[in-house]
């Protein structure tokens, strides 16, 4: 295993040739979508829609977002769209289908072995609750899905033509997983919250979505009184423009009307390695909007890395963890940070740079979760596999906020909230960690 400092520093050197993306995750770059807009109706005049393709009709939170030319717009505020675009990296794999054995894949999963959430599942397993997946699409015939996934309440957003499940990649399809992959069939992986309910909003199309879309897709998670709503996902750096603080301004109206409706938001934080307290001339969104909890990512390194598949390590997963070079909450080197930016951290996972790709098991330090592979025929073939990024953090917190919600069912966006970070764990700087990191037995051993 290398140096820590000597790990971090090839890390964030690789990221920086990526274009400020170490891991994926959609955190992305931005640009103005050109003729579609967001419209302020409040201090629209009368007809302002008249002749405009109107794309979303949010008269909840008095926003229209339309296709048009500029001067078709004039007569109430409004901001471009903004368009994002994936940009994936390396730190993402499938396996190859020889893992070592005799192990269940869940017991590949440190991140829920260090959360203890097989524990707290005799409690609550997230019954009664609702988790809304703001992202690119979550496959209905995954075995660890099919249970939890509500297919009726599930949607599209962009207009492309085709429904929830992906066009593009696996990345809504591990998400999904981190937060209620259910373990009933004994084979795969589990979920935090395997019992809650997952509905998919699909917000991109291929690598690319418009925040028109997603802001549709939170107001209608409140819409549909989701208890959570999960958005790996986001935009940075984004110019401190007028025009930008505008698209804030509307991210926030379906913040506010999501909260009202019982609807926690929760964001991933970007794997830029930036220190966002330093950026004042750029924004982060959503993660840095009103009613939104801004998740960073730790993880691992050296995670059953001398497994042999003899069992030794199968049997006591306490054991790995005395192996490891890094702790599962030591910071990631990629995600984003700042004390005032950052909410909590969890478990997003990490990997070493010199090992990736070796004949050793580097992947492990990554989370495992449900994915799918592209059959022949085009078709999205279940499968399974570890990615790394603060996409795999946020679901985290959304998981053990579906986990809150159920043990109370009374309890408001705020209090689950702040339940969240009062009983979250002090392990280092608030730069990293916001309130702390996320301490799932300790939010369940006590009520609200």
């Amino acid at each position: 295993m290398v140096d820590k400092t000597n790990r971090r520093s090839i890390l964030k050197g690789a990221g920086a040739a990526l274009g400020g993306l170490a891991l994926p995750t959609a955190t992305v770059s931005a640009k103005a979508a050109k003729k579609r807009y967001i419209v302020d109706l409040r201090s629209a005049s009368e007809g302002v829609l008249d002749g405009l393709n109107v794309v979303h009709d949010l008269s909840q939170i008095d926003l229209a977002v339309v296709e048009a030319e500029k001067a078709q717009a004039e007569g109430a505020a409004f901001s471009k769209d903004v368009e994002m675009e994936f940009d994936f990296a390396a730190a993402e794999d499938n396996g190859n289908g020889d893992e070592p054995g005799p192990h269940r894949l869940s017991q590949l999963q440190w991140d829920k072995q260090s959360q203890g959430v097989s524990g707290v599942h005799g409690r609550t397993r997230g019954e009664g609750t609702r988790v809304a997946v703001l992202d690119s699409g979550a496959i209905p015939n995954h075995p660890d899905l099919e249970g939890p996934l509500n297919t009726d309440l599930s949607r599209n957003f962009t207009g492309d033509g085709g429904d929830f499940t992906p066009w593009y990649n696996d990345h809504g399809t591990h998400v999904a997983g981190i937060i209620a992959g259910d373990d009933s069939n004994d084979e795969g992986v589990v979920g935090t919250a395997p019992g809650t309910e997952l509905v998919a909003l699909r917000v991109f199309t291929g690598p690319f979505a418009f925040f028109g879309d997603i802001i549709a897709a939170m107001t209608y998670a409140g819409d549909i009184e989701a208890d959570v709503a999960n958005m790996s996902l986001g935009a940075y750096p984004l110019p401190d423009t007028k025009e930008n603080r505008l698209l804030k301004d509307s991210i926030e109206r379906a913040t506010e009307y999501a909260a009202s409706q019982g609807t926690l938001m929760v964001a991933a934080a970007g794997n830029s390695g930036a220190n966002l307290d330093a950026d004042g001339d750029v924004l982060n969104l959503p993660s840095a909007a009103d009613n939104v909890m801004s998740v960073s990512a730790t993880g691992p390194v050296g995670y059953r890395w001398d497994d042999k598949g003899n069992g030794k390590f199968v049997r006591n997963y306490r054991a790995a963890f005395n192996k490891l070079d890094e702790a599962p909450t030591d910071p990631a080197p990629y995600t984003n940070y700042g004390s005032e930016a950052i909410d909590l951290s969890a478990q997003g996972g990490n990997y070493d740079t010199e090992a990736k790709g070796g004949d050793g098991n580097w992947q492990y330090d990554m989370v495992l979760s449900t994915v799918f592979e592209w059959g022949d025929d085009g078709s999205m073939v279940p499968s399974y596999g570890w990615k790394a990024g603060t996409s795999m953090a946020s679901p985290q917190v959304s998981a053990a906020a579906a986990l809150v919600k159920s043990a109370n069912p009374d309890a408001t966006p705020a209090e689950v909230r702040e339940h969240l970070e009062a009983t979250a764990r002090d392990v280092g700087s608030p730069k990293y960690h916001g309130e702390g990191h996320l301490d799932v037995e300790a939010a369940l051993s006590e009520s609200i």
